[in-house]
């Protein structure tokens, strides 16, 4: 993804694009829910988060319901650096999976879909 990114001159890191993608996919959630999402520690999701905000592609508002907590939201410009990614995201998806054949994406595809729906059970 990283060679992706590079080759469309967006200066986003991998770590970056999980949190423009988790936010464009999954809509706005507080930082520790996002954090939780890309794997990252409070003290990093922070600094992720300070630089994508200086960018511009994200910003940090009051919550609705509790005024102490923020959400993460995408701005206009985050909608479109995503759209742009979408392409990219993409590629590297079909390059993973080139060696497979249908029957295989498809049961691959099936695998991970019930292995998401297994941890998201919270029964």
């Amino acid at each position: 993804m990283e060679a992706e990114l590079a080759a469309k001159g967006v200066d986003l890191r991998f770590t970056q694009f999980l949190i423009l993608k988790r936010l464009a996919r999954l809509g706005p959630m507080s930082a520790t829910e996002l954090a939780r999402a890309v794997e990252l520690d409070g003290g990093a999701m922070t600094r992720q988060l300070d630089q994508l905000e200086r960018k511009g592609y994200l910003r940090r508002c009051p919550h609705q319901q509790d005024r102490r907590a923020l959400r993460i939201e995408l701005t206009a410009a985050g909608e479109a650096m995503w759209q742009e990614l979408v392409g990219c995201n993409e590629r590297v998806l079909q390059a993973a999976q080139r060696s497979l054949d249908e029957a295989e994406r498809d049961r691959l595809h099936d695998y991970l879909e019930r292995v998401l729906l297994a941890l998201r059970d919270k029964t």
